[in-house]
C-alpha cells in the first residue's frame, strides 16, 4: 500500500496568525515543526496500518517549510515549487490513498485563517456549480489519478465543508473555529496522537472510499479579490469575464484547471 501525505500548516494545532505560516520570523520557526510533527504522527499512522511506501507533500506557501531532518526517514519528502501537482505532487505515482494533514476552510469562510490556494489573489473557485476549497480541488485532482482522500486534519469548518465531498474519510478535529485568528485547540501532542490513529482508521477502511470525479470539460468559476487583479487575469485570451471580479474558463481536465489557477497564483504577485 503507497500512501501520499499532503501536509499544509494553517490547520495545524495551535496556528492561529499569518506570522506561524511566513517565512522571516519566530513564529513561523515554531510552527514549521508544530507542521513537521504532525506530518510524523500521519506517517507513523500509514505504517501502523501496513503502507510499505509513505510519500508526504510539503503543501504550504513555497512548499519548502518542513525541515527533511525532523521527518520521519522511512517517508520520501515532495518539497519545492513549481510542480504541476501541487499539493498533491506524488500521486502520479500511482497512490492507493491520500490523506490530508494541517488543512483549513475555503475563502470567504469561518475557518482559521480560510483560504483558497493564495489568500491575496482569489475569493472564490468553483467547479461547475460546486464551490471548493482546497481539499475539494487537490482531491478532485487526485480522482483524476485514482487516489481517494481518505483523512483529513483541520478545524471544524474545514470538517463541515469537506466532509459531504468525502463521506467516507476519517476526519481529526485539531482546533474548533472562534474566528479568522482565533480558535480552541489541542495540544500539539494531543493532536499528534489523533492524527496517528486517525490515519490507522481510515487506511484499515480505505476500500470504502471512492475517488472524487469530476468529468471534463470543467467550466471553472475564479472569484477574484480585486477587478485589478481579474483584469490581470483576462490576460489569458481563454478567461471570460463574468463581471467585475469573477471570470470563467473552460478546463478539458482537473489537472488543467489546477495549473491555470496555479498561473494566476503566480502572475497575482505583479500587483502585491
Amino acid at each position: 500500500m503507497k500512501v501520499l501525505i499532503s501536509t499544509d500548516i494553517e490547520g495545524v494545532a495551535g496556528v492561529y496568525h499569518h506570522e506561524q505560516t511566513r517565512q522571516g520570523n519566530p513564529e513561523y520557526e515554531r510552527a514549521r515543526l508544530l507542521m513537521a510533527h504532525e506530518a510524523n504522527a500521519a506517517i507513523a499512522g500509514a505504517f501502523d496500518a501496513g503502507a510499505t511506501e509513505v510519500l508526504v507533500n510539503d503543501s504550504h506557501g513555497g512548499f519548502r517549510n518542513m525541515p527533511p531532518d525532523v521527518l520521519d526517514a522511512r517517508a520520501r519528502v515532495v518539497q519545492g515549487k513549481p510542480r504541476y501537482l501541487s499539493m498533491v505532487a506524488g500521486v502520479e505515482e500511482g497512490v492507493d490513498a491520500v490523506c490530508m494533514v494541517g488543512y483549513h476552510s475555503r475563502a470567504q469562510g469561518r475557518g482559521i485563517l480560510a483560504h483558497t490556494i493564495n489568500g491575496f489573489a482569489f475569493a472564490g473557485i468553483w467547479f461547475g456549480d460546486q464551490e471548493l476549497g482546497e481539499a475539494g480541488v487537490y482531491g478532485a485532482l487526485a480522482g483524476e489519478y485514482g487516489a481517494p482522500v481518505v483523512m483529513g486534519s483541520g478545524d471544524d469548518m474545514f470538517i463541515a465543508e469537506n466532509r459531504p465531498l468525502f463521506p467516507h474519510a476519517t476526519f481529526v478535529q485539531t482546533k474548533r473555529a472562534t474566528g479568522y485568528y482565533s480558535g480552541v485547540s489541542l495540544s500539539p501532542e494531543q493532536s499528534r496522537h489523533a492524527i496517528r490513529a486517525g490515519v490507522e482508521e481510515a487506511l484499515a477502511a480505505r476500500a470504502n472510499a471512492l475517488p472524487l470525479v469530476f468529468k471534463g470539460p470543467l467550466v471553472v468559476t475564479l472569484r477574484c479579490q480585486s477587478p485589478g487583479l481579474a483584469d490581470l487575469f483576462c490576460q489569458w485570451p481563454n478567461f471570460e469575464r463574468v463581471d467585475g471580479v469573477n471570470l470563467r474558463f473552460t478546463a478539458e481536465t482537473v489537472e488543467a484547471a489546477v495549473r491555470m489557477l496555479n498561473c494566476c497564483s503566480a502572475m497575482s504577485t505583479m500587483l502585491r
